[in-house]
């Protein structure tokens, strides 16, 4: 497997984890309304991360590529969906922006820490 490949699971598994760890740090230190954000912006941003996935890889598949406009369609439409998701969820004061920030940047620091953990086994593979 390469490093593509151990980056891609290590974020996928990564993602939930950190998702739980940020909801129950929200939850034992935050507001309510602060933890509900962390939690469903980690959820938002976890389940695109998902079906981005899922959608690359069949359009990717040999026997089934599809046309980039096909992609960047779907892309759109998720990012569409996710937008009006996160309006009702402030507009409706359902959650605190800053936690749902915080909550929406969970894959980014997964993908951040899959990259340091990759940097780390390649430093350590040159040393020897």
């Amino acid at each position: 497997m390469g490093i593509q490949g151990r980056i891609l699971i290590f974020v996928t598994r990564a993602n939930w984890i950190l998702l739980g760890l940020a909801s129950l740090t929200a939850l034992a230190v935050a507001a309510p309304d602060v933890t509900r954000g962390v939690f469903f912006g980690g959820v938002i941003v976890t389940i695109n991360f998902h079906l981005l996935s899922r959608t690359l890889k069949k359009a990717l598949t040999p026997p089934h590529i599809s046309s980039h406009n096909v992609i960047l369609a779907k892309y759109y439409i998720r990012f569409l969906i996710s937008g009006i998701v996160i309006f009702l969820l402030i507009a409706g004061h359902y959650v605190n922006p800053i936690g749902l920030f915080i909550g929406l940047s969970i894959v980014v620091a997964s993908i951040i820490l899959a990259t340091a953990c990759e940097i780390k086994k390649l430093i350590f593979k040159e040393a020897v």
